[in-house]
């Protein structure tokens, strides 16, 4: 664990993911504070906060520091808020928020840079989420395999019918296109960004081909050598990097309940920058 001033440090894998101890986020950050977190966002792609009994609006502000709101596609939302998405599963839920590997709304002209997730109620076991560094998905594939990704493009789809019951969806379900390898706009470094979430088709190729290549990248993305996995308790904090990261909640709790808010912040279309 790395002492920093006033917090502590705990890395949890060689791949991704901190734990940072030692800051109450109910307070107003001094810049020092919110640089700080930054810098760590960007080194671990997913950084977390234990014991943080926030209301709403102390999740919003702190969200704040960080960029403006992104307002989901379809989702359920919190104190006639649409910035406070309401992630809950219990024993009437037919599905859990998060299943599977994904992006989080990668299917976006413009798809969200980070979501921060306060998670105020656990089950009494179970009820992880993993997270996977797609900048390390990428570097380890061989040479010839990473320039041919970088000419390629695919189509990213969402459908969130059924999804959220009777609520009604805020917009149009986005459909978008982006480069199957993009560049984040702050570090400089090439990340996969293909998930099994959204990503229905790269364009360059046969439906054939697409399915092929499709499925060994999701493959590489499982690898458990890429990621982390975080362990909830009540009021914990999960901040990641869309950008570079994919994650997939786990749904072993049934029939107990997991409940919390997410806010999520706005990014920018995706680009990859071609030396």
């Amino acid at each position: 664990m790395n002492q920093n001033s006033a917090f502590a440090v705990e890395t949890l894998s060689p791949s991704i993911g901190a734990v940072v101890h030692g800051m109450d986020l109910r307070n107003t950050l001094s810049a020092h504070e919110v640089d700080a977190i930054q810098e760590l966002w960007l080194q671990h792609q997913v950084i977390f906060f234990r014991n943080q009994d926030l209301s709403p609006e102390h999740h919003l502000q702190f969200a704040s520091n960080f960029g403006d709101f992104h307002i989901h596609p379809a989702a359920p939302y919190a104190c006639g808020n649409p910035a406070l998405m309401v992630i809950h599963t219990d024993q009437n839920s037919h599905r859990n928020n998060g299943s599977g590997w994904h992006s989080d709304v990668s299917a976006d002209e413009e798809p969200p840079m980070g979501s921060i997730l306060h998670i105020h109620r656990t089950p009494s076991v179970g009820g992880d989420t993993l997270f996977s560094n797609m900048y390390a998905v990428f570097e380890s594939l061989s040479p010839p395999m990473q320039q041919f990704l970088r000419t390629l493009t695919a189509h990213h789809v969402s459908d969130y019918t059924g999804h959220y019951g009777s609520h009604k969806p805020q917009r149009k379900f986005p459909e978008a296109t982006h480069p199957v390898v993009r560049t984040h706009p702050v570090t400089g470094r090439d990340a996969l960004f293909v998930n099994s979430g959204f990503t229905r088709k790269i364009n360059e190729l046969t439906s054939r081909e697409s399915v092929v290549l499709l499925r060994f990248l999701f493959d590489q993305v499982q690898n458990p050598r890429f990621q982390c996995r975080f362990h909830w308790e009540p009021n914990s904090i999960a901040m990641w990097d869309n950008r570079c990261v994919q994650h997939m909640a786990i749904w072993d709790y049934f029939p107990e309940t997991r409940s919390g808010l997410r806010v999520t912040l706005k990014g920018d279309k995706p680009y990859l920058h071609h030396d």
